[in-house]
């Protein structure tokens, strides 16, 4: 029987492929995963990849809306720059109001294009945000990219995590190392007095990811500046980079970059 995984090929320019992936919409994956790639991208050369064919935000979350890539003489896409980032998504191909309505193969070949196609190079690190759920799009970038590493991200509560836990399954099953887990909207703090005030009852989340030995990365406090800042197109490391929550997306971004580049020889930043 053919193995699948025979058909990776690497990205030439690109040294480390993430994901951020979630079991199901709602719980801020992409807004991790922009504000993850901005703090990364302040040591790092960084590309952000919006594998959301059917439901892309990454125009809107860093305020590039209506950008068209141009394209090279040799023919290839050159990613939208923004942030000290490289960006890349369908939204920027096809109107925000417009339904994606392909199936599989076409799936395949847009991915397949955003990965070969795109003037990616030199980069330290692509951070692919993954659409919801386990389906089409991560297993075919597992079996064609050697993938470094994932990030899950889910809410405190089980509602969330029983789907988050699909995630998991999927990636060790495709032996894709778990990077560890974002608690996203984790708990909001009192304005008078600081102290935490849980939003979601706590499921079983910790008890879950101890019992599989996956690192939780960090909790991120839910705040509304948070999500009008991805609104307005300036996500909060870039916004108010200083801030509890922007200091809260730095410190996940340091673990990950500590188990990317730990045991490599350019550990140290290349910017």
């Amino acid at each position: 029987m053919n193995n699948p995984f025979n058909q990776q090929a690497p990205i030439p320019g690109i040294k480390k492929v993430i994901v951020i992936s979630s079991g199901k919409g709602g719980v801020g994956k992409s807004t991790v995963a922009t504000n993850l790639a901005l703090a990364l991208g302040q040591k790092y050369k960084v590309g952000l990849l919006d594998a959301d064919i059917y439901g892309p935000s990454l125009p809107r979350l860093t305020g590039t809306l209506h950008q068209k890539p141009a394209i090279s003489p040799e023919g290839k896409i050159e990613p939208i720059s923004r942030y000290n980032l490289k960006l890349m998504s369908i939204g920027y191909l096809v109107n925000e109001a417009s339904a994606v309505v392909w199936r599989g193969p076409m799936l395949f070949k847009a991915i397949d294009q955003f990965l070969r196609d795109v003037l990616w190079a030199p980069l330290d690190v692509l951070v692919i945000d993954l659409p919801p759920g386990t389906g089409d799009i991560p297993l075919s970038l597992a079996q064609k990219i050697p993938l470094t590493g994932a990030v899950i991200v889910s809410t405190p509560q089980n509602i969330a995590f029983m789907d988050a836990k699909k995630s998991i399954d999927m990636f060790e099953r495709v032996q894709v190392p778990i990077l560890g887990l974002v608690e996203n909207m984790s708990y909001m703090l009192n304005p008078e007095t600081q102290q935490r005030i849980q939003m979601y009852p706590k499921g079983e989340l910790d008890l879950f990811i101890q019992s599989k030995n996956i690192v939780k990365l960090g909790e991120i406090p839910f705040h509304p500046s948070v999500s009008l800042a991805c609104e307005a197109g300036v996500p909060i490391v870039e916004s108010n980079n200083h801030g509890i929550e922007a200091t809260a997306f730095k410190s996940i971004a340091d673990k990950i970059a500590s188990k990317l580049f730990s045991e490599d020889s350019f550990a140290a930043p290349t910017l």
